[in-house]
């Protein structure tokens, strides 16, 4: 019926098919880029005082470069986090500033030293700058890197650097982990922690 119907229209010259129309493209957009007046500015005061209602932990990150005259480096870290757990990696962020930094970075290695609740004097004595950090701190080499594990942290975590990452004004540091090891008594005091510029601790 169908093929009839197409030798009908044929016979009388009518279009078997209809031709696709032409269409006119659409003009393209113009584009632009975002100006700072259309940015909603973030006061760093304001900043400091929202990001301060989270509460971390305390660390102080060392390290030892046998060729440095200036002995060993470190300085109090409370941006640290675990990243990977296959891969074993960890992270911390460093200021773009610091001159310790580039110390650590030279080691190619590095130490978490995680603090306990009882431990704020000892941060306080990392996060001056100029000082001699180590002056009547007792450590030891760690076990896989050599960098300076402090006495009496409830834990710690050898690395060696992975990776380097930019960060705005900061530094993200990604370390493998080589070694860890625990307090055997992981109860304790519980760990150090800082919350809207104070230090604090947890209860059970």
């Amino acid at each position: 019926m169908a093929a009839t119907a197409v030798r009908y229209l044929r016979s009388v010259g009518a279009a078997t098919a209809v031709a696709p129309a032409t269409v006119d493209p659409l003009p393209r957009p113009d584009l632009r880029a975002v100006t700072d007046d259309e940015r909603l500015p973030v006061d760093p005061g304001e900043f400091r005082r929202v990001l301060g209602h989270f509460a971390s932990g305390v660390t102080v990150v060392t390290a030892h470069d046998p060729d440095d005259p200036a002995g060993p480096a470190g300085f109090a870290c409370q941006s640290f986090a675990s990243l990977s757990l296959d891969p074993p990696l960890v992270a911390f962020m460093v200021a773009r500033t610091s001159t310790t930094w580039p110390r650590i970075a030279r080691a190619g290695a590095f130490c978490v030293n995680i603090l306990g609740a009882e431990q704020g004097a000892l941060c306080r004595s990392f996060a001056v700058s100029g000082a001699d950090k180590f002056a009547g701190v007792a450590h030891t080499p760690a076990p896989a890197t050599g960098s300076p594990l402090l006495e009496s942290v409830p834990a710690w975590v050898d690395c060696r650097i992975q990776a380097v990452h930019t960060g705005g004004d900061h530094l993200i540091v990604v370390g493998r982990v080589e070694a860890l090891g625990a307090a055997a008594d992981e109860g304790g005091s519980g760990p150090l922690l800082f919350h809207q510029g104070a230090f604090g601790h947890f209860s059970r």
